[in-house]
Order: C-alpha cells, then structure tokens, then sequence
C-alpha cells in the first residue's frame, strides 16, 4: 500500500535507474521533472526535439548531462522518441510540448507505435490531503464513453498496472450511482458483467465489487447506513468510473475541492507512457515518471484474454 507520492519515490530509489525518451522535450517544466528524476538516481533521459530550444533551457535549469536527439519537427520527433523504446534504448516514453492527438498518433501507429492490448487506457493517480493511501481511478482521461468490452481492457489494464506497482489482488469498486442494477443506467449493469467475469475467471485477479456508490465505496459507515455488505468499502485500491465525463469531474473536484496531487499514464503499450496535462507542474510530472518507473520495471501480472 503506497500511503503519498514520497513512499513511491523511496521504492523506486530501490529498483534503480531507468531511461525516459522524452518526445518533444523543448519544456520546462517537463525538463525540471526529468532533473529531479536524474538527480534522484531515477532516470536517464533522452531529449528528442528542437536542440536549439532544448539547451537554453537545459542550460537554465543547471541540467547538464541529457542526451539530445535533435529533430525540430514535432511529428518526427515523437516518431523518433517512440522508435527508441521499440530498439529499446529506453524504458518509458513521456510526452513533452506536443499536442495530445498528435503525440498518440504515433503511440498508435499500426507499423512502428507501441500498441500492446486491445486498446490503451488511463489511470489516475491523487494524493489526498488527509487520506491513508493514494486513490487510483481509470480511465477518466482517455476512453470517452467505453462499452463493456473496453471497459473488460481498462480493467484488465489498471488491475496489472497496480500489480505491478506491488498492489497484490487489489480492491476495485465499479462506480455507479446506487447498488442496485438499473435497467435504464447502463453503468450499473455493466458493473454487474464486470463482476461476473471476474467469477468466472475472465478477470483473474482483483476483489470487484460493482454497482457501488461512491459513497459505500470511501465509507464504512455508509455502507453499514445502507445495509450494505462490502469486502472492500473504506478499503478500495482502484476506483472504476463508466466514462470520461464521470472521471473527469471526479477527478477535477479531488483536485480543486480537496487539493489532491495527481500523476497519471497511459496503460496498454508495450511500456508506460507519461501522458499529463501540458498545464501539469513539473511536481506532478516528476510522480507520473516515479509510477512509470514501477512499471516498467516490474513483470506483467494480468493477461489479456
């Protein structure tokens, strides 16, 4: 159980360095990221883009020891940056100052992209003040409005993803408005397919529960309030949201209303990829790399089927 950002820091420090290509590294805030990261004894890293806007701010930040690929061409350079982790001169692939469509464009390429599973997904990961360990929620930056069958993979994804991060059969709660499956919400029935593929093996690991409201979910109290019996309320590793919108309100009121810090990376490739806001602090990114790290790092848990 990873309590705060710092325990994930410390059990990376004890997995040692890994490499990052960085596509489209002309940003400072990214750079300051991969600094912090190389001087924690986390990361190498491989900036590819613009030199002649790399330096200047390599030469600011006092980071003195990156290797540059130069190629000013944003296109290209996410191109090259995801040709690295193919010829695996490096670990994680994280995106730089490039618009999202166009750095994915090249995750996705059906000849020479990084496409693993039947399609990738998002996880989100929030500190919450006050809270005794992180809350992992997929997939509220991806997949706009999944059916069952993705939401089979973003599961399958998220589940590995925590496994490896060393989250053994994690706890997920299949979010939905009540506990009662609903002919007319299709998130409550889906949560209710979801559950019975985990009992029948298809999902093999993780303790699932779903339909379940938010509220049971974070509250013992509530759960018992509702009588309600949950294996996982008060205790849920992994949150499951129906779509982009329930996610990304979620996550947006975690962060404004209860000063949450997030990181968050796509799941599904052949390595974890570093996919944040280019509005992200250089903090948050620093956290995305540290969970990358954990992963990358780690061997698959959870198979496709």
């Amino acid at each position: 159980m990873f309590k705060n950002y710092s325990d994930i820091m410390t059990a990376c420090r004890d997995i040692g360095k890994f490499t990052i290509s960085v596509a489209v590294a002309q940003d400072e805030d990214v750079l300051n990221a991969v600094k912090v990261a190389n001087d924690n004894e986390l990361a190498n890293a491989i900036l590819v883009g613009d030199e002649c806007k790399i330096k200047p701010i390599l030469e600011k930040i006092q980071f003195g020891n990156a290797e540059i690929i130069h190629e000013p061409d944003e296109q290209s350079a996410a191109k090259r940056a995801v040709s690295l982790i193919r010829d695996k001169q490096a670990d994680v692939l994280m995106k730089g100052l490039i618009n999202s469509s166009d750095f994915m464009r090249a995750v996705l390429d059906s000849n020479t992209g990084l496409k693993k599973w039947s399609l990738l997904s998002h996880l989100a990961v929030y500190e919450i003040p006050g809270q005794r360990k992180l809350f992992f929620m997929t997939d509220g930056g991806l997949n706009i409005n999944p059916d069952l069958n993705d939401k089979k993979g973003i599961l399958l994804n998220a589940i590995d993803a925590l496994e490896r991060m060393g989250i053994d059969n994690p706890k997920v709660a299949i979010l939905a408005a009540n506990e009662k499956v609903n002919s007319k919400m299709q998130s409550t029935i889906d949560a209710e397919s979801l559950v019975e593929m985990r009992e029948r093996g298809e999902i093999p690991t993780g303790i699932i529960e779903g339909p379940i409201a938010l509220d049971v979910a974070i509250s013992r109290k509530a759960a018992e309030h509702k009588g309600i019996k949950s294996y996982i309320s008060e205790d849920v590793d992994l949150f499951m949201v129906h779509n982009i919108d329930a996610g990304n309100l979620l996550g947006k009121t975690l962060m404004y209303y209860a000063n949450a810090k997030m990181a968050g990376l796509v799941l599904g490739a052949v390595c974890p990829i570093v996919l944040t806001s280019r509005a992200e602090t250089s903090e948050g990114k620093l956290n995305s790399i540290a969970m990358a790290n954990l992963m990358s790092r780690t061997s698959c848990s959870v198979n496709h089927l």
